[in-house]
């Protein structure tokens, strides 16, 4: 990148992903016991898993194209930060992947990862 040009307009940094996890995230398995909180613009947020995203009850929902989502889904599946962040909290210790559990990957990995 050249230093020598002088920026036109000024530039603005923002969080907009925040990721929750049970196991420490320097670990070889997070990304498969990981929740993501993402930004949905609007002050709202999203508590996702790949393409899905949970509702207050952490069910998980397939998230459409953004045409083809009714404004019922968006008010299931849209909270304020701190929501969101709790509920990713609330439910990272209990997702499993491939039949294995939080606790399963820690009692079966060794200490290191």
């Amino acid at each position: 990148m050249s230093t020598d040009i002088a920026p036109t307009s000024q530039v603005h940094t923002t969080a907009t992903h925040y990721t929750v996890s049970a196991l420490p995230l320097e670990h070889r398995e997070a990304g498969h016991f990981s929740l993501t909180v993402e930004w949905r613009g609007d002050g709202r947020w999203a508590v996702c898993r790949g393409r899905m995203c949970l509702d207050a009850d952490g069910v998980a929902d397939f998230e459409s194209q953004p045409s083809s989502r009714a404004d019922a889904w968006l008010a299931a599946h849209r909270f304020d930060l701190d929501t969101a962040l709790a509920l990713a909290v609330r439910e990272a210790p209990g997702l499993t992947c491939n039949g294995y559990t939080v606790a399963d990957v820690l009692r079966t990995t060794p200490e290191e990862n």
